[in-house]
């Protein structure tokens, strides 16, 4: 079934997403690199999937890989929820202000809005991941479900933000950047977005990670290595890129596929719920 469920994401995807131009180019490729155009290539050849035709513009090309993706991770999510169990919100774009971890930058934003100068000198916190996800508090039904836990007048538990009667606003779980290419610097907002949620945060740190459509490992790479800022990148194909990297069989590209890979730094669309449900 999680099987099917990947092809529904990659149907999808070929449908709504990647396209291929005039020159037989995917867009997902930098039409500069040829390795870039044959890894796209290879990709679409073992999903065999036909494409759609309507011209996708940089922005609407994004926004698409946002909604299917977020598609996807729901869908897989609930099916493994007794791996994860509690009340999940997926969201796009919701600013972390509203969730129970960040609501004190909800007050410092105010500030900021009032402080021109003091926005100018030390930035702005607030942050609009593109795929967030919630977790929304349990009520005492819920905590005692399976036998009496806390009773009407019990002292225990009254600080944790689990409880509905110690806080209505959703814990943050995870917040997921989605990168359809990795083409300029702005790519590396995501790990700037990362380390704001692990500095800011009162509580504990949502996961934190990017799925990317990107085929050329190299640019994969200036995300994925190093650790502290995010948990890992997750690539839309990864099992079909794995393959036609080997076949082309370029020693550079290989070898940075096998570093991602082996270190961890680097997973299929498929590992992502899991990795959410740890």
């Amino acid at each position: 079934m999680l099987e099917d469920l990947r092809k529904e994401y990659h149907a999808a995807i070929f449908n709504e997403l990647l396209r291929i131009d005039e020159n037989d180019i995917p867009n997902n490729a930098d039409k500069y690199s040829n390795i870039s155009v044959q890894l796209a290539k290879g990709i679409i050849e073992q999903i065999a999937i036909q494409t759609g035709t309507v011209k996708l513009s940089g922005q609407t090309a994004g926004k698409s890989f946002e909604k299917l993706t977020s598609k996807y991770l729901e869908k897989v999510f609930i099916e493994i929820n007794h791996l994860r169990s509690g009340n999940f919100e997926f969201f796009i774009g919701k600013s972390i202000e509203g969730f129970e971890q960040y609501e004190h930058l909800a007050i410092l934003s105010e500030s900021l809005k009032m402080n021109k100068q003091l926005r100018a000198a030390i930035g702005d916190y607030i942050i609009s991941p593109d795929i967030v996800i919630g977790r929304l508090p349990v009520d005492e039904k819920e905590i005692n479900k399976n036998k009496k836990l806390l009773g009407p007048n019990d002292l225990n538990a009254n600080l944790t933000s689990l409880r509905k009667v110690n806080s209505q606003s959703p814990i943050l779980h995870a917040s997921i950047s989605c990168k359809w290419t990795i083409r300029s610097d702005r790519s590396q907002n995501s790990r700037t977005e990362g380390l704001n949620l692990i500095r800011n945060r009162k509580g504990h740190t949502p996961h934190i990670a990017i799925v990317t459509g990107e085929p050329f490992p190299q640019r994969i790479a200036s995300l994925a290595l190093g650790t502290g800022d995010i948990d890992c990148v997750y690539h839309f194909a990864l099992r079909e890129l794995i393959k036609t990297v080997e076949k082309i069989n370029n020693e550079s590209v290989t070898d940075i596929m096998e570093t991602m890979v082996r270190g961890k730094r680097l997973r299929d669309i498929s590992d992502l719920p899991f990795d959410l449900a740890a």
